[in-house]
């Protein structure tokens, strides 16, 4: 008698199995697969998101189904915690999708902001480069401004200095091949 009531006990759907659950995972999808759905959307903000984070606590569920006590609490507990964790993800990933009217030739997706390393580069360059200047003639330092910090043509600076247009040219050339090969001299290569 108490061998069929045991038998009788473990294939009742009602009895609690040997891990203590009373349903299995597929009657636990069927069950909650809707409220933990609604549950992930409202968490996470995306459908997309909200069906891969309870497809993800079910799969998480099965692989650890018979260490679970209590499998409904412990699929909203990982819902919860997946959600959050995708909301956190998500704001470190840009999206690639184009809105409406957008065009992926007016996108500009890079930081305009140097890099700190190369901030440090540019701003050693620039002193190697002044103190290169500082190695010049007072006239080629003179035309290098003229040319490189006011923006002047050739001719212009010609007039402002009373110089020929050639002469001002040759100087230039000059002065700048000076200053490469100062740079050269202190490891920088132009």
């Amino acid at each position: 008698m108490a061998l069929m009531q045991q038998k009788r006990a473990s294939t009742e759907p009602s009895g609690r199995s040997a891990t203590g659950h009373t349903e299995t995972i597929e009657e636990l999808f069927m069950a909650l697969e809707s409220s933990l759905l609604s549950y992930a959307m409202r968490l996470a903000r995306q459908v997309e998101w909200a069906e891969d984070i309870v497809q993800e606590a079910f799969m998480r569920l099965h692989a650890q189904f018979d260490e679970v006590r209590e499998p409904k609490k412990w699929l909203y507990r990982t819902v919860h915690n997946l959600a959050l964790n995708y909301r956190r993800d998500s704001g470190k990933i840009m999206s690639l999708e184009l809105k409406q009217g957008e065009t992926s030739e007016n996108l500009d997706t890079t930081d305009p902001q140097p890099l700190p390393d190369e901030q440090i580069a540019r701003l050693e360059g620039i002193g190697l480069v002044r103190l290169s200047l500082k190695t010049l003639d007072k006239r080629s330092r003179q035309l290098v401004q003229l040319k490189f910090n006011e923006g002047l043509s050739y001719k212009e600076i010609a007039t402002r200095t009373g110089l020929t247009v050639s002469h001002v040219g040759y100087l230039l050339h000059h002065a700048i091949k000076a200053v490469a090969d100062e740079l050269a001299k202190n490891g920088v290569m132009p």
